[in-house]
């Protein structure tokens, strides 16, 4: 079956008075720092905190008498899971939803609240994997349904009535959408509306740049496994994309764009600091993806899906480390120093800019050695601060080694 804009219609219609309908803000500080017109739709204000409800809501509110008494079951670490509860509650229909242990408590509590005595929680399983093993072995046992994330016509006509809304919301369609990109399947459903009920509006996905799952796909010319997978989006981390949803995306032919990580973490911290906004890294995809080349005419109005506000409080730290690091103000150095008094006195002084300051400092002293090397991490307050330091640092008599991003030892430091 192919998802129509009928279909994505009809489920914005079951979805009315149930699963809310969140607001279209103008972006003042991404309009003026991308000459663009931008708007955020503010699905991280729905009541789940994500547009996830819509996929499962439409799914489950679709199922027949002896499906309902059945139940249903998914396998989730996050924003699913709570789609999945808040749809059961809705719907009277119960769920097992399975976690894997490494769930936080918090999530495990929010999914318990939305969906009370509708909603078995099953944490079992070290990882994601393991838990959607469980979850499928659940289901052949009781006959349960499985709900799915992305890869379900029913779910993909869910997500997609966030296009469906939009479009409702502006006066005139926009020039382009920019939508968050997992499993794929808002960027099937967004599709599936647009391309019959404003075909003028380019569609542009924007994944991580360590979780691109739909590009390798299309590269591949099929869904395939990614050998290496970097889960810090955790929200828009999968591994594979659905067969459904790539056959959307082969369909209807979307820009795609790789977001990195890093400037991911720049926009979270922005809509932060800036706007108010909390949004979790996958949140900030959309919107991080207009600090990248997009060709976009000067002027165009542009919505970006903000999908997602649950971000825990704890990850900041991390984020503000890999904006940092993305905007070339924090680095790393190994750094062998001589066995002598006043070897670090002569790094502060000699090496050191004024305002360069150090935020990590390993030392391991060798007695056998002449030199004892230090890990050091260096924060500077200007990007231009960075050549002159790697000049003293050349001009010194010291030996120094980069720490590149892509290196083992810097996912220690992170």
């Amino acid at each position: 079956m192919t998802v129509s804009a009928q279909d994505v219609e009809d489920a914005a219609a079951r979805l009315s008075g149930v699963v809310g309908r969140t607001p279209l803000h103008r972006s003042p500080r991404l309009s003026a720092l991308t000459g663009l017109d931008v708007w955020l739709k503010r699905e991280d204000l729905q009541e789940v905190r994500s547009y996830k409800a819509r996929g499962a809501y439409n799914l489950i509110s679709r199922l027949s008498a002896d499906e309902r008494a059945a139940g249903v079951t998914c396998a989730s670490a996050g924003n699913h899971a709570q789609g999945v509860a808040f749809a059961c509650a809705r719907t009277g229909v119960h769920a097992r939803i399975h976690l894997p242990r490494t769930t936080p408590r918090q999530k495990r509590a929010r999914i318990a609240l939305l969906g009370g005595d509708f909603v078995d929680v099953v944490v079992d399983g070290d990882t994601y994997d393991d838990a959607a093993a469980l979850s499928h072995a659940y289901a052949v046992e009781t006959g349960a349904t499985p709900v799915p994330a992305f890869d379900d016509d029913r779910t993909v006509a869910g997500q997609g009535t966030v296009a469906a809304e939009l479009l409702d919301q502006l006066p005139q369609p926009p020039d382009a959408v920019v939508v968050p990109v997992g499993g794929g399947g808002l960027l099937a459903g967004v599709l599936a509306l647009l391309a019959e009920r404003s075909p003028t509006t380019t569609v542009i996905g924007a994944e991580p740049a360590g979780a691109a799952s739909m590009a390798a796909a299309l590269d591949a010319g099929g869904p395939v496994d990614l050998p290496t997978l970097d889960g810090f989006i955790d929200g828009a981390a999968v591994r594979r994309v659905g067969t459904t949803t790539y056959d959307a995306v082969l369909r209807h032919r979307p820009r795609m764009t790789t977001v990195p990580e890093g400037l991911a973490c720049v926009e979270m911290l922005d809509l932060y600091q800036s706007d108010g906004i909390i949004a979790e890294p996958a949140g900030a995809l959309a919107p991080a993806a207009l600090r990248l080349p997009l060709d976009l005419a000067a002027g165009s109005s542009v919505v970006c899906v903000l999908s997602g506000g649950n971000n825990d409080v704890s990850r900041y730290a991390e984020v503000v480390e890999r904006a940092l690091v993305h905007e070339g103000l924090k680095h790393y150095f190994l750094v062998d120093f001589p066995q002598e008094p006043g070897a670090l006195r002569r790094f502060l002084d000699e090496v050191l800019g004024p305002d360069d300051d150090i935020t990590l400092f390993e030392y391991v002293k060798r007695s056998n050695r002449e030199t004892g090397p230090a890990l050091v991490g260096l924060e500077l307050q200007r990007r231009e601060d960075y050549e002159p330091l790697l000049r003293r640092m050349a001009d010194s008599a010291l030996r120094v080694e980069l720490v590149e991003p892509s290196s083992p030892l810097f996912r220690f430091v992170q």
